[in-house]
């Protein structure tokens, strides 16, 4: 009797993270909804960057992988970064940034 085997791990395929998302995945949702927002008029705090140090992260991101978060009961910020490695909605959803653990815990605490 055969078995049902899978795919040579070693072979290089070509595709972009936009054909890896179906057109009717929640994430696109969130991502429409959010770029629809005008944060400002909703008194999202804006940073400013300053000379020194790293830029943030916009709003919109973190909004977005908050939203993410939500929608899919990952409610720890550990759990949140770890999903932005491994998870390709959220690679997607984020322009493959993957902000760590503190950043979208001291984002909770602006809103």
């Amino acid at each position: 009797m055969q078995f049902i085997t899978g795919g040579c791990r070693h072979q290089t395929y070509f595709s972009t993270l936009e054909e890896q998302i179906a057109l009717d995945n929640s994430v696109r949702i969130i991502d429409a909804f959010v770029d629809k927002l005008d944060l400002h008029k909703l008194c999202f705090k804006i940073t400013v960057h300053k000379s020194e140090g790293r830029p943030p992260y916009a709003p919109a991101v973190l909004l977005k992988l908050y939203l993410y978060g939500y929608l899919n009961k990952i409610r720890s910020s550990r759990k949140l970064e770890k999903e932005c490695t491994r998870n390709i909605e959220l690679q997607w959803l984020l322009q493959k940034l993957t902000p760590n653990y503190h950043t979208p815990d001291s984002y909770r605490d602006r809103l």
